[in-house]
């Protein structure tokens, strides 16, 4: 029987309508339409928690090979390292990305040098570490537009006299305070929230935090108009060469006159002796 509105068989138009709805089904799985709807939201969580898992699971694997042996499977420490169930992730990429760890001998202090993995391997181990207990996160700072005076006065207070007033480090020995040349705002932001090693935590806000970051980046141009720094470790050991040099100038000025007026004296004795 023809249909009275489109001269169609009900039949052939039954067809017709479940096969643009496989139509549209193919289309909207196959993301022809774009990204419109709810429903597309869901493809790219589950993308993210997949790569958070697949991560964390690199992470475990990198940490079991190369940190366990020290601080314990689950991080739990043992007699060669401490636990860092609670060390977070601002710690963790603290010690990876500055090279300080792992350690080839849990004997030998931390310090500075070439990290041991890459970029993924690096955030992958941040994340396991960070898993495994609720320590700090990776601080923002920011140091556009901060005050160099305050972060001045933030350094001087709490940082020079270990650091030194340049930042050299070395006033109290690079092992316990390494120079400053090679940290970035990150960095620094890390050891103020986490207190690596001898260094003490500081709690300070937002603001001051980018203020002494900048102020220890723009260290690496600090200007000279006095002269040589001597490490820059500050004024004591700067006028403690100067005066060492001075003394030891007099000395070799006293000694050079003395020795000169020997010799005349001599010399004025002999020539009297062949007079008379």
């Amino acid at each position: 029987m023809l249909s009275s509105v489109t001269g169609i068989p009900a039949g052939v138009r039954g067809i017709v309508a479940a096969a643009a709805v496989l139509a549209a089904g193919a289309a909207i799985s196959l993301g022809l339409f774009g990204p419109t709807g709810v429903a597309r939201a869901a493809p790219s969580s589950a993308s993210a928690s997949a790569a958070q898992v697949a991560d964390l699971a690199t992470g475990r694997n990198l940490f079991l090979q190369s940190c366990a042996s020290c601080h314990g499977a689950q991080g739990q420490g043992g007699p060669s390292g401490p636990s860092i169930e609670n060390a977070g992730a601002a710690l963790a990429d603290f010690v990876l990305r500055t090279g300080r760890m792992p350690l080839a001998d849990p004997a030998v202090p931390m310090q500075r040098g070439r990290p041991a993995f890459d970029d993924s391997q690096i955030r992958a181990l941040v994340a396991y570490v960070a898993s495994l207990g609720s320590g700090p996160a990776i601080p923002s700072v920011q140091t556009t537009g901060a005050d160099l005076a305050a972060g001045q006065q933030l350094y001087t207070a709490n940082c020079a006299a270990c650091h030194g007033a340049g930042g050299a480090g070395g006033t109290v020995g690079r092992d316990v305070a390494p120079g400053l040349d090679q940290a970035d705002p990150t960095t620094v932001g890390e050891a103020v929230v986490t207190g690596p090693g001898p260094m003490p935590l500081f709690a300070f806000s937002q603001q001051q935090l980018d203020s002494l970051a900048a102020y220890v980046v723009s260290l690496r141009s600090l200007p000279h108009p006095g002269g040589l720094q001597i490490a820059e470790i500050g004024p004591v050991a700067e006028g403690f060469l100067a005066g060492f040099v001075g003394i030891v100038t007099l000395l070799a000025v006293a000694r050079w006159t003395a020795s000169g007026s020997v010799e005349e004296d001599a010399a004025t004795d002999e020539s009297h002796e062949r007079t008379t």
